[in-house]
């Protein structure tokens, strides 16, 4: 998002959250967004606490962190939504869409209120969601129809509420990525689809616990595609059966 801004608007600094410990080391690691904004020039502000970055429109895409109502009140906070708003509300909207196996999803732009995703509607529009599709591609479709909005919408944003019931997207939880072989294999895929590339369904396969990243439907059964043990590589599943042997 940051990057499609920057091509098109004048982008007068970066609010993001402080570098925080990452990876079997816990190093101190920066923000995908902050090593972004340092490639391009822009200013990075990464306070504890949520500040307002003193311009006149802050465009808010998974910060996450609860904005105060004290902030929101001084200019336009607009905020990016990976979903159709009132649908998917909530911190795992891409996730949720593909494990319910929703076949259309898209991108909101609303006003940033104190509820959760619940502002007026600045733009929206859909898009289809194919059966080969992961986090990753409704990610970055997701990123490109986004800027594309905030064209039409930063110039002269109007609102209208939002309309339907809600439904809720929580947060992913280690519960969320353990593959129950029990269940349907069309609901398997949907998971390991909305977990994939970034997070991985779990699971147990001929006694050794690995990651599934990419699977299929084949004659009524999950078929994996690309595994990675514990421990290990990702690679096919062919070949990790042949090392089994």
């Amino acid at each position: 998002m940051l990057e499609r801004l920057a091509q098109r608007h004048e982008v007068a600094a970066l609010l993001t959250r402080p570098d925080a410990p990452a990876g079997r080391g816990r190093k101190a690691t920066a923000p995908a967004a902050k090593l972004a904004a340092e490639r391009l020039g822009i200013e990075v502000l990464q306070p504890e606490r949520p500040e307002h970055p003193g311009t006149e429109v802050v465009v808010v895409a998974a910060y996450g962190l609860l904005i105060p109502e004290s902030l929101l009140a001084n200019g336009l906070w607009l905020n990016v939504h990976p979903s159709l708003l009132p649908r998917w509300r909530g911190a795992a909207p891409v996730e949720r869409a593909l494990m319910a196996g929703d076949t259309e999803t898209g991108v909101t732009i609303h006003r940033t209120v104190k509820e959760l995703d619940a502002g007026p509607v600045a733009a929206q529009r859909a898009f289809r969601v194919g059966p080969d599709d992961d986090a990753g591609t409704v990610y970055a479709r997701s990123a490109e129809l986004a800027a594309e909005l905030l064209d039409a919408v930063l110039p002269e944003p109007s609102f209208a509420p939002q309309s339907g019931e809600p439904t809720y997207a929580d947060k992913i939880l280690p519960a969320d990525r353990e593959l129950d072989w029990s269940r349907p294999p069309e609901e398997l895929l949907n998971q390991i689809r909305a977990l994939s590339p970034h997070i991985g369904a779990r699971g147990e396969l001929d006694g050794r616990r690995v990651t599934v990243w990419r699977a299929q439907v084949e004659e009524g059964r999950l078929v994996p595609v690309e595994v990675q043990p514990d421990g290990g590589r990702r690679m096919d599943y062919e070949a990790w059966l042949r090392g089994l042997r």
